[in-house]
């Protein structure tokens, strides 16, 4: 246990606020609530005084609560990401300690110890082990989980609920011989749905359902773990603990809120293109390959060695052997469902990580605990077991091995010319230079430029290809220690630490109520830390002649506040002398203006 809370505090917790909220959707989050904390209003999302009906209210709630414990501050916003990763990061080690191995001996074996306290052979007890382990750990340490676990948005309690019910699920499934432990597990599996379904709504439902439908019609044995399931108790469970909410926000909305979250946010998304979040057929593949890095390289030889196409071998097969399969089709559906989706985004396969991590655990234990065996490649082209002297690797996995080394080789290159690939950012205009000058891109080229070196040695010298995983995690921890958090944090104090501080202006001094704007771009993180509601406009014409209005209906407060890039204040055609100004930080500036003097201005006002 103790293994799993050092990999869950590097991976989740350590740094995790440690920089600011990162525009632009973790405010929005993160704002909305807060809000339900100063209204009370918690079944009505809100952002900036409007409705906010992009998400159900789970990860709203649960940030509320942190913000009740703990304040309301960075960790408060990102802790319920935090914990759900480490959450599934436990579940799949709990669920690989005890079904971690592919071969059918082995499984019921081990079981049988388990629960019945036989003793175990030590190979495989040691498999389990390092299925448990190798799984965690890639669960953990990957990419994509590590950025969505330390952001303050849904995706990540999505896949923590999401991925802990179709693990649930296989702990049932797995167990028909003893029906209350697999009964607990079910219940487990539709409470979990209901979550899901309360953190990203009718997807939370479909995917699972998909999933386990899938795979219950390839083995045939659907009716009879329907029966197991009771599906009729299941659905009223999960009606019961997720329906009341949606109730209540359609009773206080109406129309308003059925049209923007299923018509927009779910059935539109899928079959539109959505706040042009386009993408080509093959975009999925490229997530994957980057997102599971560097772990990718082996799932193509995890999912080949099933041999998911021998069907009659696996409907033969003891359900405890079936975890490799299952993970192979939680992969597949969710790949091929957001494939088919016409608006994509890198976090929608989030949730098929965690089937990926036990697709290869599952390949590299029981590569691992085959002592005193070679391979050779059979006719279909997977290895088979035959006695050999001494232990080598099979061919396939040396193949990946190959494409492991070419992948880094080209991850270095890309590393080391990082900085020319940064495009402009009205935000941060100098970000590419400040990258450039702070050596992270030579410190990141030459960790993945060693770790390829040592993949290759470790391929080409005998017996060395064991270390294949550890040197890949290694190279992956030194490249988010040395590179990833120092570029997190230079990236911040550009970016974001200038908003924080003009908008702890606003917040702080005594203002009364005027009115905040703010003119170029929309930052959502502005309302989070000054606490106000912030009108933007994107062009400076259109907030001077916004202003103009206002003098008529509204003369009270007498004055605006007006956040603007600094090379936009002179646009406004106002002179020093007629505002005040409040604070300078990074490209911006913060002055307060009569609106009496705007309303007068006859100078021409620009952009």
């Amino acid at each position: 246990m103790s293994g799993l809370l050092v990999i869950s505090w590097v991976a989740f917790l350590w740094h995790l606020g440690s920089i600011g909220l990162v525009d632009e959707t973790e405010p929005m989050f993160a704002e909305a609530a807060r809000q339900m904390t100063v209204t009370g209003d918690w079944i009505t999302p809100y952002f900036n005084t409007v409705t906010r009906f992009d998400k159900p209210p789970l990860i709203y709630w649960l940030m509320a609560i942190a913000y009740k414990l703990i304040g309301v501050n960075e960790w408060a916003v990102r802790l319920p990401s935090a914990l759900s990763a480490i959450a599934l990061t436990v579940f799949g080690f709990y669920t690989m300690r005890h079904f971690g191995v592919s071969r059918p001996a082995v499984v019921t074996q081990a079981i049988d110890a388990e629960f019945e306290d036989n003793p175990k052979i030590p190979n495989q007890e040691r498999q389990l082990w390092l299925s448990a382990w190798i799984g965690a750990t890639l669960i953990a340490v990957n990419p994509q989980t590590i950025v969505w676990a330390r952001t303050g948005v849904s995706d990540m309690l999505l896949s923590g609920c999401m991925g802990s019910a179709l693990l649930a699920f296989f702990l049932g499934y797995a167990q028909p011989s003893r029906p209350t432990v697999q009964a607990r597990w079910y219940l487990a599996f539709y409470v979990l749905i209901a979550l899901a379904i309360l953190t990203k709504g009718p997807v939370g439902f479909v995917l699972p359902s998909l999933i386990i439908g899938a795979f219950l019609l390839y083995l045939g044995n659907s009716r009879e773990v329907l029966r197991e399931m009771r599906p009729v108790r299941g659905a009223m469970i999960t009606l019961i603990l997720a329906l009341p909410w949606y109730i209540l926000v359609i009773a206080f909305n109406g129309p308003d809120y059925i049209e923007a979250f299923f018509g927009y946010h779910n059935v539109q998304r899928f079959t539109e293109v959505v706040n042009n979040h386009s993408a080509p057929w093959y975009f999925y593949f490229l997530v994957v390959l980057v997102g599971f890095a560097p772990w990718s390289s082996y799932l193509p030889i995890a999912i080949f060695r099933l041999r998911f196409w021998q069907q009659n071998r696996w409907r033969s097969s003891p359900r405890s052997t079936h975890l490799g399969l299952f993970a192979l089709f939680w992969f597949a559906v969710i790949f091929g469902f957001f494939t088919i989706a016409v608006t994509k985004l890198p976090s929608y396969v989030l949730p098929l990580m965690p089937a990926a991590a036990i697709l290869v655990a599952l390949l590299w234990s029981d590569q691992l605990t085959r002592e005193g065996k070679g391979q050779r490649l059979n006719v279909d082209g997977l290895d088979d077991d035959v006695q050999s002297a001494n232990p080598r690797p099979p061919k396939s996995l040396l193949w990946s091995g190959a494409f492991n080394v070419v992948f880094l080789l080209v991850l270095t290159g890309a590393i080391f010319y990082s900085p020319n690939f940064i495009g402009y950012d009205p935000a941060a205009p100098n970000l590419a230079e400040l990258v450039r000058q702070s050596g992270l891109s030579l410190i990141g080229g030459v960790i993945w430029g060693v770790t390829a070196i040592m993949a290759l040695l470790s391929l080409i010298q005998k017996h060395r290809w064991r270390w294949l995983l550890t040197i890949n995690l290694v190279g992956f921890l030194a490249f988010i220690l040395f590179v990833v958090t120092p570029a997190s944090f230079l990236m911040d104090e550009a970016r974001q630490l200038p908003l924080r501080e003009l908008a702890a202006i606003a917040k702080q001094a005594d203002f009364g109520n005027q009115e905040l704007i703010m003119i170029g771009f929309e930052k959502p993180s502005l309302v989070f830390y000054s606490q106000r509601p912030v009108t933007y406009f994107k062009k400076t014409k259109k907030a001077i002649g916004y202003i103009k209005k206002k003098v008529a209906t509204q003369p009270n407060p007498p004055s605006f506040l007006i956040l603007t890039e600094s090379k936009r204040l002179p646009r406004t055609g106002l002179k020093p002398d007629e505002y005040t100004h409040l604070g300078h930080a990074g490209g911006y500036d913060l002055i307060r203006v009569s609106k009496q003097v705007v309303a007068e201005q006859e100078v021409n006002v620009k952009g």
